[in-house]
């Protein structure tokens, strides 16, 4: 244990070390935010807890792979399941399809996909694109997946022409996308925090069974990773994260 704790500064120690209970780490970019996690990890660990009950999450793939190197060299052998918002929501609904209207063997379409799909809806519904770009409806539709607002929910602002345009895509595309068993990026998330929201014995297995939850690089632009965090540890309030302050933190 001590080992674990060489080097760090005392800021840091006492992240490490604390166990129980709900933890926010803020410190500027460089300053070892993800030291922090992976030792947090391993002192954990080191402390008992079984690797299957922690779960480390990040934003992307680089950081996912870096985060499991360094929870590797500190704890040899210890299955710690690290890695992305979306990896972790796509494992998640491979289980739990059929309770958000797929089939296990879903698809997950790429950027370019989507658009396609997109251009298809637009055109079956005489959609013109020339104020409009589909790309321009497509960040309009990822921007209410990541708020959690589903179809039937989204409202656009009165006097928003684009909002007017999303409001009759979206039902449209994502209607396309259930027919096909497929779901976008965003939608694994959407997807997973409805799951979590409209399920209760799911989210309490869940939340059992990862008891440590850990967020990298926390930040306040998604709704759905805030939603999907805070499911995870209602009963076992474990949650720790880091940010940066100069970002905004929910």
């Amino acid at each position: 244990m001590n080992g674990l704790l060489d080097g760090l500064t005392p800021s840091q120690r006492e992240a490490v070390q604390h166990v129980e209970g709900p933890l926010l780490v803020l410190a500027g970019p460089g300053s070892g935010k993800t030291r922090v996690v992976t030792h947090r990890i391993a002192s954990l660990v080191h402390r008992g807890v079984p690797p299957g009950q922690i779960l480390a999450l990040t934003f992307t793939n680089k950081a996912a792979e870096e985060m499991k190197a360094r929870v590797e060299r500190l704890t040899p052998g210890c299955k710690v399941w690290v890695g992305t918002f979306h990896r972790f929501c796509a494992r998640l609904l491979r289980k739990y399809a059929s309770c958000v209207g797929l089939d296990e063997n879903y698809a997950i379409y790429d950027a370019d996909d989507s658009i396609k799909a997109l251009r298809q809806v637009l055109a079956r519904l005489h959609i013109e694109t020339v104020h409009f770009t589909p790309e321009a409806i497509a960040a309009a539709i990822r921007w209410a997946k990541n708020r959690v607002i589903r179809p039937d929910e989204y409202e656009p602002r009165p006097g928003h022409p684009l909002g007017a345009v999303v409001k009759r895509a979206y039902p449209a595309y994502q209607a396309l996308l259930a027919k096909a068993n497929a779901v976008d990026f965003d939608d694994l998330l959407l997807h997973a925090a409805t799951l979590l929201r409209e399920n209760p014995e799911i989210r309490r297995t869940l939340d059992g069974r990862h008891r440590f939850v850990l967020v990298d690089e926390y930040q306040d632009t998604n709704l759905a990773q805030y939603v999907l965090s805070r499911a995870l540890s209602i009963d076992h309030p474990n949650l720790a994260v880091t940010g940066d302050p100069d970002q905004s933190i929910y």
